[in-house]
């Protein structure tokens, strides 16, 4: 279903709502009212938790009022409907009445997988999957929330945006909203990202750890007290550290021949990031990845209890870090 459907595609139909990503069920949800909405202003919408909903309810939000015979019912809930409920809902769902738009939210799991089957089945039922975006498609998201904006963004400044915004889908589809906005009909570039996204202390601490696992200690310093300076919490430069670590070990130990997609999720990276991690890997060995890893969690433990100068021991990790790198 499009993102905005038009509303012969929900009324008289029904959209089943299924899987744990909230913010993306929430969309399609939004997106079916919105539809009923755009064809009738005066459209009613209601809503139910399927703990609550009988075929009496049911009929009732469902039926038209005095003020428009155009409605959005939206049911949530649905692994909770109960077994009473179950012939009379799939009864109405056969035949969905035409001027209803009809939504069904299911937030994943095994409970209520008979209902689902079931309705999987019945030809009025279109099911919208909200599946959980993992960290190494993020990216590809940030690339698709563009896209639906009509604007393009390259694939560094989308990797770029989720090192500085996070994983929180919400968030990262309010910044795509912003830069293509903001640069209405331009490709999205990493200069344009880091205009309103670069002060982001995850971006900050990332660029200290890629630098310094790269081997370039100078950049990594002059990052690292930039960073500082304009108040990245130490903590948070140690946890891109052990990050980097982690990602470079499982590369040494994964299969040379797989595939850029399958590395990426078992590293637990954006593709994009798959090669920044290769290019690393050829001046480290084991050896020196184990020894990183500890060199990280000293220092993270140093911080942690409160070390007198936390910036010294940041700059020594640092050092000794790209030291290793070099020592091969």
């Amino acid at each position: 279903m499009a993102r905005t459907p038009s509303a012969a595609q929900v009324l008289g139909h029904v959209v089943l709502v299924t899987g744990k990503e909230e913010f993306l069920s929430a969309r399609t949800v939004a997106s079916v009212r919105e539809a009923v909405r755009a064809h009738d202003a005066e459209a009613e919408l209601a809503e139910s938790m399927a703990a609550d909903l009988t075929l009496a309810s049911l009929g009732e939000m469902s039926a038209p009022s005095l003020f428009s015979s155009i409605r959005c019912v939206i049911v949530r809930g649905l692994e909770d409907l109960p077994d009473e409920s179950v012939d009379g809902l799939l009864d109405y769902c056969a035949a969905p009445a035409d001027d209803v738009a009809l939504v069904l939210v299911h937030s994943g799991g095994q409970k209520g997988s008979g209902v689902l089957t079931k309705l999987r089945k019945l030809p009025p039922v279109t099911e919208v999957k909200s599946e959980e975006v993992r960290p190494s498609e993020m990216a590809s998201f940030v690339s698709a929330e563009v896209a639906l904006h009509g604007s393009k963004i390259a694939p560094d400044a989308a990797a770029f945006l989720v090192q500085a915004v996070g994983n929180d889908l919400r968030s990262l589809a309010a910044a795509a909203d912003q830069l293509t906005n903001d640069f209405h009909g331009e490709q999205l570039t990493v200069d344009k990202v880091q205009r309103y996204f670069g002060g982001r202390a995850e971006a900050k601490s990332f660029t200290v750890a890629d630098a310094a696992f790269a081997g370039k200690q100078a950049v990594a310093l002059e990052e690292l007290r930039w960073a500082l300076d304009s108040g990245t919490a130490p903590v948070l430069v140690t946890s891109a550290m052990a990050a980097s670590a982690r990602s470079l070990a499982r590369y040494l130990g994964a299969s040379r021949g797989a595939r850029d997609a399958d590395l990426a999720r078992d590293l637990g990276v954006p593709p994009w990031k798959v090669r920044t991690v290769r290019d690393q890997s050829r001046a480290w060995t084991p050896d020196g990845i184990a020894a990183a890893v500890r060199a990280v969690a000293h220092a993270d433990a140093d911080i942690k209890g409160q070390a007198h100068d936390a910036s010294y021991t940041l700059e020594r990790l640092v050092l000794t870090v790209a030291g290793l790198r070099d020592a091969r």
